[in-house]
């Protein structure tokens, strides 16, 4: 079954009553945001996330877990010979991320076609869609706009979502005096791009990525956006075993930057990866709590990922 991916963006009752959900396509950003969510309400739920390479793993593993839990699974290995039917004496839910690909195409005619699976698609945000979710967020934070400015809104949004999210955090951050035409166009024109980069500043000397740092986060949603970079290079150097396979899981989109990737997964061993995803997990936890030091955070977080790469 074909699920819509703003159905489980903004329904705040949304349930996986399913026991197999594929989050595919090629929005990056997207893809993250919706396994974010569904993991964070899980965990709330009392629910236990545990990551997985391949389905192979449960070959001698059948029944042995609560009810409870949640297969995180980042790609399908296993799935386009095994199928699901393996899976489906487990006990828990499974979710599988994996972008589009030639060799993904079968594995959706699965999930399609299997009364116990969602198949989430992922691309750009179109017109309706950026209306949908700015509907959802004046409603939320009981904000109105005259048509003018609403419309205005809708064309700034970008078809990203991780940036389309930070522009609603900015206006939200204005606070409820300062909410008006003059101070939203302002936010909303601004071009604040690039924070992608700041990752790509690591190698630098101190002094220079403070400085890009600085030029670059000067808010809240600033940090939250750059957060989500920096976590997303790190899960690809920490889930890769080898330099072929991190090299496949680089997004085509960063070519010109591929040495650069190269360079700093080759300076990771077994024991930084370990440093290195104990500094994500407090990182976020000191990131999303202290919201006023969070530009402090975030900059205490970067350098301290250029210690462990250096080290």
């Amino acid at each position: 079954m074909k699920l819509d991916p703003l159905e489980l963006l903004l329904n705040e009752n949304f349930e996986l009553n399913k026991k197999f959900l594929l989050i595919s396509g090629n929005e990056i950003t997207l893809i993250e945001k919706i396994q974010s969510e569904i993991t964070r309400k899980f965990k709330e739920g009392g629910g236990t996330i545990e990551n997985i390479e391949s389905i192979d793993d449960f070959t001698e593993e059948l029944g042995l877990f609560e009810n409870k839990k949640l297969f995180l699974g980042r790609g399908c290995k296993g799935l386009e010979k095994e199928g699901l039917e393996k899976l489906k004496k487990i006990e828990g839910s499974f979710i599988f991320i994996q972008e589009n690909s030639k060799k993904i195409k079968g594995i959706k005619k699965k999930f399609l076609e299997d009364r116990e699976s969602y198949l989430v698609d992922c691309y750009e945000l179109d017109r309706g869609s950026k209306i949908k979710i700015l509907n959802t967020f004046l409603n939320k934070n009981k904000i109105k706009m005259d048509e003018e400015l609403y419309w205005f809104v809708v064309e700034k949004l970008d078809s990203k979502y991780i940036f389309l999210e930070s522009s609603l955090n900015k206006i939200l951050e204005l606070g409820s005096k300062s909410i008006n035409a003059e101070n939203i166009k302002k936010i909303l024109t601004i071009d604040n791009s690039g924070k992608e980069k700041i990752f790509f500043q690591l190698l630098k000397k101190n002094k220079d990525i403070v400085e890009f740092y600085r030029e670059k986060i000067t808010t809240t949603s600033d940090v939250n956006e750059f957060y989500y970079y920096c976590k997303f290079f790190c899960q690809l150097i920490i889930e890769s075993k080898n330099r072929d396979e991190f090299g496949k899981k680089i997004p085509v989109y960063l070519f010109r930057e591929k040495n650069y990737l190269f360079d700093v997964y080759q300076r990771y061993n077994l024991k930084k990866k370990k440093l290195l995803l104990r500094l994500l997990s407090s990182s976020e936890k000191a990131i999303r709590n202290q919201s006023d030091l969070s530009l402090v955070y975030g900059l205490r977080f970067l350098l301290n990922i250029k210690k462990i790469t250096t080290s």
